[in-house]
C-alpha cells in the first residue's frame, strides 16, 4: 500500500511537471509552486538513440509505443524522482502550421467565422483536419512593468475596439497570428499521455513555450536560434509577438558527424567532445572543434542572417538581440562562435532565471538551461493553471 503525508490530508498537488519530446532526447522539468513564485524541484534528460538503435545525439523517429517507454523510464529514474502526474506538453515546431495573415477588422464573433474560411488558403489539407487557433497581434505598444499587467491592457484595449476605422472611415486591416496542428499528431500525443499516465491538460507549440521561458520584459525583439539534432528553428519575437519562423533542415548531429569525419573518430566520440568531455576513442592528437563547426554550420549561420535581413529590411527594425537554445547550444564555446557571424549580440538562453533553485546549482543551471527552454516553458504554463 503507498502511503504518504500529502495523501492523509488530502493536498491538492501544486507541482508541474513539463514535457519536451525532441527529436534526440526527451527533457522533463518538474516545478512546485509556492505563493506566486515557482521552485525547480528537479528536471531530467533521456537520449532516444537507443530506442532507435542509433547513437547518443541522433535523431530519430521512433513510434508512440517507444515513445511512451522512453518517457516512462525518464519518469522512473530515482536521480531523475518525478513526483507528480500534472503535466503539460509541447509539440514540434514542424508539426505545426504558423502564419500571421491579413484580414479586415471585426469583431471577435465574426473573426470566429471568417478566420476559418480565410485560413483554407494557408492550410494544405481539409480545415476538419487540423485543430486551429488564433489570436489577434495589436499594432500598439504597451508599456507595464509586469507581463501579465501588458497582456491583460492589451486584451482589454482590444476588446474596446468594436467601431475601429481609419482616417477614411475604412475598416483597418487586422494581423492574425493563426497556428494550426493536424489531429493525427495530437492524436498521437494523446496516445502516449495516457500509455503513462499523466494528467496532461494541454498541448502547446514548442516555440510559445521557449518565448515563455528565455525572453525578458527589457528585450524589444529577439531572434531565437533553436538548434536540435535534425534541424535549426529560427524565431523572430517582437514583444512577446512571433513576427516570422523559419526552419533550417540541419542541426547538431550534422556538426557532430563532421567531426568524427574529419577527425577519423566515432560518431558517440564526436559528440562528446562536442560538449567539451574528453573522448576514450578520440586519441592524444588536439581537435579543433571550431574549423569542423565552421564547415558545417556556416550554411545555417548565412540562413540566420538572411532572415535577419529580410526581417529588417520589411519591418525597418532591428533585432536586439540573438538567444540560443536547444540541445546543439550544449556545444563548448557555441555562443563565441555564433557571435563571429553575427553583427548581433548573441547570448545563450537562461530559462531556469525564471525559477528558483539552490545557489550551488546556478553553474550547471546557467550551461544546460538552453537545452531545457521548452521543458521550463511548459512546465510555468502548467504552474498557472494550478
Amino acid at each position: 500500500m503507498d502511503f504518504s503525508f500529502s495523501n492523509l490530508f488530502n493536498k491538492k498537488d501544486q507541482k508541474a511537471l513539463g514535457i519536451d519530446i525532441g527529436s534526440s532526447s526527451i527533457k522533463v522539468v518538474e516545478l512546485r509552486k509556492k505563493g506566486n513564485k515557482a521552485i525547480l524541484e528537479t528536471y531530467g534528460e533521456l537520449s532516444l538513440g537507443p530506442y532507435a538503435g542509433v547513437s547518443v545525439g541522433q535523431a530519430t523517429k521512433l513510434s508512440t509505443a517507444k515513445l511512451s517507454l522512453a518517457l516512462r523510464d525518464l519518469l522512473k529514474e530515482k536521480e531523475v524522482g518525478i513526483t507528480t502526474r500534472n503535466a503539460g506538453l509541447a509539440i514540434p515546431f514542424h508539426a505545426s502550421l504558423l502564419s500571421v495573415i491579413e484580414m479586415p477588422y471585426a469583431k471577435d464573433k465574426e473573426l470566429t467565422v471568417m478566420v476559418p474560411i480565410e485560413a483554407r488558403k494557408y492550410i494544405p489539407v481539409p480545415i476538419s483536419d487540423v485543430t486551429l487557433d488564433w489570436s489577434i497581434i495589436p499594432k500598439f505598444e504597451v508599456k507595464a512593468q509586469n507581463q501579465e499587467v501588458a497582456d491583460e491592457m492589451q486584451k482589454k484595449m482590444l476588446e474596446k475596439t468594436e467601431n475601429f476605422g481609419g482616417e477614411d472611415g475604412k475598416p483597418e486591416k487586422v494581423d492574425i497570428l493563426l497556428a494550426a496542428i493536424h489531429n493525427n499528431i495530437i492524436s498521437e500525443y494523446q496516445e502516449i499521455v495516457a500509455n503513462v499516465g499523466l494528467a496532461t491538460s494541454f498541448f502547446e507549440i514548442e516555440l510559445f513555450s521557449t518565448i515563455r521561458s528565455v525572453l525578458d520584459e527589457d528585450i524589444h525583439t529577439a531572434m531565437i536560434f533553436d538548434m536540435g539534432a535534425a534541424s535549426t528553428k529560427l524565431y523572430i519575437v517582437e514583444r512577446g509577438i512571433i513576427r516570422n519562423s523559419h526552419i533550417i533542415n540541419r542541426g547538431a548531429q550534422d556538426i557532430t558527424a563532421t567531426i568524427a569525419r574529419m577527425n577519423n573518430i566515432s560518431f558517440e566520440d564526436a559528440e562528446v567532445l562536442k560538449r567539451g568531455n574528453r573522448a576514450a576513442g578520440a586519441g592524444d592528437e588536439p581537435i579543433n572543434i571550431e574549423e569542423a563547426v565552421k564547415v558545417t554550420a556556416e550554411y545555417i549561420f548565412s540562413e540566420a542572417n538572411r532572415v535577419l535581413f529580410f526581417y529588417q529590411k520589411q519591418n525597418n527594425k532591428n533585432v536586439d538581440k540573438i538567444i540560443l537554445v536547444g540541445g546543439g547550444s550544449a556545444m563548448k564555446g557555441w555562443a563565441e562562435i555564433c557571435s563571429k557571424y553575427f553583427k548581433v549580440e548573441v547570448v545563450a538562453g537562461h530559462p531556469f532565471s525564471k525559477v528558483e533553485a539552490p545557489a550551488f546549482l546556478e553553474e550547471i543551471l546557467r550551461e544546460t538551461g538552453p537545452e531545457f527552454a521548452v521543458s521550463v516553458g511548459v512546465a510555468l504554463r502548467k504552474l498557472k493553471e494550478l
